[in-house]
């Protein structure tokens, strides 16, 4: 129970109370400073919400780039944008009161702002708006093909050598670059295996920048594109339609189906590159006749051909690829060479060079 007070023989002003600190009596509000970035391999205009969020609400826009690809939608949608290189120390300014500034950043990603901002907020000497990073749009999986396309389109333009090359001038670039994929496959090397990958897919690209300037069927590399998708979902009816496979056999059976009924083939033989080399090329032959259930007896024959052609086929029915068991043979062969040289050098002097 709370004790009575006495009355006071004469009123006592009362003392104020206490006031509590807001931001606004000792500390400014802080502000807040939007980073925002965008991706050039999105259309413009294409925004995430929250950076449409951000705009609308923002008491300042600033873009250091008056040729930005965003600013005419930016201001189509009544965001006024203003063209301004602000410092990390005018944009702090600008911030007081609280007030939000978002910074539309160009392909660079502002650099030198973001690190004139950190030297400030390091110096403890500033008392910093918040600052935050807004990705307005995002690359999809494969974006980094655009840039691609960009580069081959500039270097078919402005390169001399590039400027000159023909798809028969290129072929043997192809060759080249699909052994060396294979070989980067076979030795398990990661790092050659993307290079060696980005190499052919060089030559895809290319191949189809040539094909554009074709003056009578040209084409573009997103009519190759178009092709191997439409391709792939006719020959995937398991996944894009209403059959069923259960195993890769029955993928087979569905791949060769529709393949047939795209060629229209009379043999099976057909579509069969006559240059690859020897031991693929008896492997894949055998593989169409056995898949097509022919019983085809092998031509007899004296010689080392035949011989070979005998073993390529009875490798290929028991699932051994010939060409990469013969590789995989050679590179031993080539290793017990090296360790050879290398027993033989021990043995006396290096011979001279002449």
């Amino acid at each position: 129970m709370n004790a009575s007070r006495p009355e006071p023989s004469a009123p006592e002003p009362s003392a104020p109370e206490p006031s509590v600190p807001g931001p606004t009596d000792h500390e400014p509000a802080r502000g807040r400073i939007v980073l925002l970035t965008t991706s050039h391999r999105v259309a413009p205009g294409l925004l995430s919400w929250p950076a449409w969020q951000a705009l609308r609400t923002a008491d300042l826009v600033l873009c250091a780039d008056g040729t930005h690809p965003q600013l005419p939608y930016l201001r189509e949608a009544g965001t006024a944008v203003r063209e301004a290189s602000p410092t990390a120390e005018e944009l702090v300014d600008a911030c007081a009161g609280g007030r939000t500034v978002v910074v539309v950043a160009t392909g660079e990603g502002e650099p030198a702002l973001t690190d004139g901002l950190a030297r400030l907020a390091g110096s403890g000497r500033v008392s910093m708006p918040e600052l935050e990073l807004l990705p307005a749009s995002y690359d999809l999986p494969g974006a980094r093909l655009l840039d691609l396309v960009q580069v081959m389109d500039r270097i078919r333009v402005e390169c001399p050598w590039s400027s000159r090359q023909t798809h028969l001038g290129l072929a043997k670039y192809g060759i080249e670059e699909a052994y060396e994929l294979v070989e980067a496959i076979e030795a398990g090397d990661r790092e050659e295996l993307r290079e060696e990958l980005g190499d052919v897919l060089l030559q895809v690209v290319f191949h189809s920048r040539i094909a554009e300037e074709d003056p009578e069927a040209p084409f573009s590399v997103d009519d190759v594109a178009a092709g191997i998708v439409a391709k792939l979902i006719h020959r995937h009816p398991h996944v894009f339609g209403e059959e069923k496979a259960e195993t890769p056999e029955d993928v087979k059976e569905h791949w060769l189906r529709t393949k047939a009924e795209e060629k229209q083939r009379t043999s099976v033989t057909e579509g069969v590159p006559l240059g690859q080399p020897g031991l693929a090329l008896a492997a894949k032959l055998a593989s169409r006749a056995r898949t097509a259930d022919l019983d085809v007896p092998l031509p007899q024959g004296e010689g080392v051909g035949y011989e070979l052609l005998a073993m390529a086929v009875r490798a290929e029915a028991s699932g051994v690829d010939p060409e990469a068991a013969l590789r995989a043979a050679a590179r031993v062969y080539r290793d017990a060479i090296r360790a050879a040289e290398g027993t033989d050098r021990t043995d006396g002097p290096a011979p001279q060079e002449r």
